[in-house]
């Protein structure tokens, strides 16, 4: 029965984070530098999120994106100006602690 609201409202699945980041995924900080350096996760690139569209190639032929700050707000923001840069491989990833919780 839950499936079928899913599938009726478009509720997704989540994205498998863990399998992503073991594939290479790009990770992305969209957090300022200041937040960055207080608590990086290993592996990631800060690219603030008012700077994301000044570097969008940055991005090219990236099997995966996940993009990630403090809250998850800033993330689904970065998501959506990527998408709508034509990028489809982009996940948010939420908080910074989420995503480090899957970096070897």
């Amino acid at each position: 029965m839950i499936n079928f609201f899913k599938k009726l409202f478009g509720a997704a699945e989540k994205p498998d984070l863990k399998l992503l980041i073991d594939e290479g995924a790009y990770l992305v900080d969209v957090r300022t530098p200041q937040e960055h350096a207080q608590s990086k996760v290993k592996g990631s690139v800060n690219i603030p999120l008012d700077s994301i569209s000044n570097h969008l190639a940055k991005f090219k032929d990236k099997k995966h994106i996940i993009v990630f700050c403090r809250s998850g707000n800033r993330s689904s923001q970065a998501k959506s100006i990527l998408e709508k840069s034509g990028f489809t491989n982009v996940v948010n990833g939420g908080t910074s602690e989420n995503v480090k919780q899957f970096v070897k």
